[in-house]
């Protein structure tokens, strides 16, 4: 893309906001046959049925609606393709927003949100565990509902462990042991040890869920000092390096190792990747292991949120409202983890969940989430990940001079940091 997100979402903000209500109570382009469209990256036939069947249910009662379209955008692509939306006048309704947020919040490219949703009869705005809305809300506003809170687990095939006579023990397990076990796997069976869903060698961001358990971070609270060249991240490198070209426990750049097709014998991935589970092999799932900083958990966080671009932006609040009250997130509960915390419990979970039990449930996601990080998250997050992906790149080979390499993310990112 020619230019960053930060600067289309920023355009739309200079170019749009003036003619549009910035509250969420502008004037409609019409006050009937309203066709609202809403952006999400989830192509999973149950999720959108679930979806569909929460719009139908508003629609019959909104007769000023005339339909609700959820349009799945490539995962991989989602951001690239909302912000040339924005930037080209063909921006949805609402949308889906995970490391974006930051940048559609600044530019102020999203409706305010807290008015409405406490406005709205039993709501109960009150209900929202004020740990998992921060990453969408400035100033004591919240510019987009976190639908989605999941914490990141590690999936075990068990099947696999058995076939290499492998046993473990899901309380206390490090990350040394399951490197150990992986090795051991990928000796007997041949396929692959353990693996960071989405990692690819590419989404950086997502190894947040291995170096933080080295006590290390991409960069410091306030994000404006790098911190990819500290030892603590340094350590985390080594022991990925070592676990990819010393005990072959995580496969190599080019190597596909699926977890959900059997291919894995462990897996760092949300629980709400539960739903890519059949059933045709055993399986457990446990908090993620403690590294050298001891016990951590991290969270992977979505947002919905109205475009303040939108004609419709008051009828697409509305919905938004309905989408997440009381009932309807707890059918969404299923798949993700919600921010309510009469919601958060193992068996209010385990009741619209059909692969894990309430004790899984209540260990893996309700006693993570309190005192769980996010991953990282920061404005012009294409561009960041972009130089850090180029620089990380060194990191990928047999003789990788690894403090070297990070070193050089920071001299990469650090411009960036101090702009945002």
């Amino acid at each position: 893309m020619p230019t960053t997100a930060k600067k289309l979402v920023s355009a739309l903000a200079l170019g749009t906001l003036a003619t549009t209500a910035a509250c969420g109570g502008g004037t409609e382009a019409a006050t009937e046959d309203i066709e609202l469209r809403m952006s999400v990256w989830t192509s999973n036939e149950d999720q959108l049925a679930l979806f569909d069947s929460i719009a139908d249910a508003y629609i019959a009662d909104h007769p000023e609606i005339k339909s609700i379209t959820f349009e799945s955008l490539p995962f991989e692509e989602y951001n690239t393709t909302l912000t040339t939306q924005i930037a080209g006048g063909n921006a949805p309704d609402l949308a889906w927003m995970g490391d974006l947020s930051a940048d559609l919040i600044d530019s102020g490219a999203l409706v305010p949100l807290t008015e409405t949703l406490e406005g709205t009869e039993g709501w109960d705005y009150g209900d929202l565990l004020p740990s998992v809305t921060g990453e969408f809300s400035r100033d004591g506003e919240l510019y987009a509902y976190p639908f989605s809170n999941s914490p990141f687990a590690l999936y075990v095939n068990t099947d696999l462990l058995a076939e290499a006579g492998q046993t473990l023990d899901p309380a206390g397990l490090t990350w040394d042991e399951v490197s150990e076990i992986g090795a051991a796997v990928h000796d007997a069976t041949g396929k692959g040890g353990f693996v960071v869903n989405d990692f690819n060698y590419s989404s950086w961001n997502t190894l947040a869920t291995v170096w933080t358990g080295f006590g290390a971070s991409a960069w410091n609270e306030d994000g404006t000092e790098c911190g990819f060249d500290s030892p603590e991240m340094t350590e985390a490198f080594t022991f990925l390096h070592k676990a990819i070209y010393t005990d072959e426990s995580m496969p190599g750049p080019g190597t596909t190792a699926d977890f959900f097709a059997g291919d894995a014998a462990f897996a760092v991935a949300q629980v709400s990747r539960a739903g890519n589970l059949d059933g045709s092999f055993a399986y457990d799932i446990a908090p993620l292991p403690a590294g050298p900083a001891g016990d951590y958990s991290v969270i992977g966080q979505a947002g919905m949120g109205v475009l303040a671009s939108s004609a419709n932006a008051e009828a697409a609040t509305g919905f938004l409202a309905f989408l997440t009250n009381p009932e309807n997130a707890a059918q969404l509960a299923q798949y993700f983890p919600p921010p309510r915390q009469s919601l958060l419990t193992g068996e209010a979970l385990a009741a619209n969940n059909e692969k894990f039990t309430a004790e899984q449930l209540q260990t893996v996601v309700v006693d993570q989430i309190a005192d769980a990080v996010t991953l990282p998250n920061h404005t012009n997050p294409a561009e960041i990940a972009q130089k850090a992906k180029t620089e990380l790149d060194a990191m990928w080979a047999p003789d990788a001079d690894i403090p070297g390499v990070l070193a050089s993310v920071c001299s990469a990112i650090d411009p960036l940091l101090v702009a945002g």
